[in-house]
């Protein structure tokens, strides 16, 4: 024990303990949590990757290309990190024509417009024609393909923002968007979009992520449980085109208002399921919008949205063609998708609810992707 009686070991031992202190703070200040990498070219044009972790181990991966989500991994019930949705190991993969929109932003309008055109106060607009005749998540150029500037916000938060010009793919008004990505010590994404327009024009953005909550080790979600907060889904004909009808989802095959084996009654879904959910009315949004689990790892995700609906997707266009993430062959079902959305065709179907962003409006959306484990 030091005696008050020799003030310059004291001295000493302040002068040591502040010293480590103070080293200890330097290096907690030079601990990153966000890092930035070069992922590849598109011509003179550098992609790059934000790589995003919490405390827990969580790594999240995004491309300023597209807005990609290249990794989610997270830790099953056994604390094994896994990642849990589908993607290629490098930027070719995402730039093939053959990419089916793998984790990407996408918009101007996510989901279908009808025949790729609509009408506006009186004045037709031709859209980019890219699924059938009708136009698909924005076109042949959507969101999903563009570059977007990127800055770093805090050591969890990332900012994409994106100008869409007057006319690209059809669409009308100089668009100006903003997602903010999030990555929170709960293991939630959270990503919060805002956009304002010059010219009345429709917005419908969400992400594209399919997951696999067995991290690859089940080659299909159909074992899957899921949840979906809805009753009744919005009706469509054979292209996958809204009816202006609703369906009641209630026992039939589109029920999962309760946990249900995605396997168990698909088979009597003509394609399989790719369709859009109404989600029940919610006194606080963001609400509790659907829940995936996986029993074979344990892994869970809870989706909440701001949101009236869900397209659920059970990735019936997979069909063994694709082989993506270390090798693997990404056959009919390996994936499933829960897009955040309006209505598909909302823009000429005048009972949905609105999509037309006015000027000195702001359009907003924010959704959160929670894992957890049980």
């Amino acid at each position: 024990m030091l005696s008050m009686k020799c003030p310059s070991a004291v001295s000493s031992v302040i002068i040591l303990v502040t010293t480590l202190v103070g080293c200890q703070s330097n290096m907690q200040k030079q601990v990153k949590t966000i890092t930035e990498s070069i992922y590849g070219m598109i011509g003179n044009n550098e992609v790059k990757q934000f790589t995003i972790r919490n405390t827990n181990g969580m790594i999240v991966n995004v491309l300023n290309y597209g807005g990609t989500i290249t990794d989610v991994i997270v830790p099953d019930r056994n604390g094994n990190p896994g990642n849990v949705v589908l993607g290629f190991d490098n930027l070719e993969g995402y730039l093939r024509t053959e990419n089916p929109y793998f984790g990407c932003l996408v918009g101007r309008y996510a989901n279908r417009i009808a025949n790729a055109q609509f009408s506006l106060n009186g004045q037709p607009y031709k859209l980019s024609a890219n699924n059938n005749g009708h136009s698909l998540h924005g076109g042949e150029r959507g969101f999903n393909k563009v570059l977007w500037d990127a800055e770093i916000l805090s050591d969890s938060s990332l900012q994409l923002t994106y100008l869409s010009p007057d006319g690209e793919e059809g669409y009308p008004g100089n668009l100006n968007v903003k997602v903010i990505l999030t990555v929170t010590s709960k293991n939630e994404i959270i990503l919060d979009y805002t956009a304002t327009t010059d010219k009345p024009t429709p917005v419908n953005l969400t992400s594209h992520s399919y997951f696999n909550l067995s991290a690859g080790k089940s080659p299909t979600i159909l074992d899957h449980e899921l949840i979906i907060r809805s009753e009744k889904l919005t009706a469509v004909n054979n292209e996958l085109i809204p009816t202006g009808k609703f369906d009641w989802t209630l026992r039939t095959p589109f029920d999962f208002i309760e946990p249900k084996r995605i396997g168990e009654e698909i088979a009597e879904v003509a394609g399989g399921y790719d369709h859009n959910y109404v989600l029940l009315p919610a006194e606080e949004l963001p609400a509790q919008a659907a829940e995936l689990h996986d029993p074979l790892s344990g892994r869970t995700l809870t989706l909440f949205t701001t949101e009236p609906g869900i397209q659920f997707y059970s990735g019936n266009f997979l069909d063994g063609t694709l082989t993506g993430r270390g090798g693997q062959v990404y056959q009919k079902h390996a994936g499933l998708c829960l897009e955040p959305q309006h209505f598909p065709d909302s823009p000429n179907q005048p009972a949905f609810p609105n999509t037309i962003l006015q000027p000195g409006e702001v359009y907003r959306q924010t959704s959160i992707y929670r894992f957890s484990v049980r």
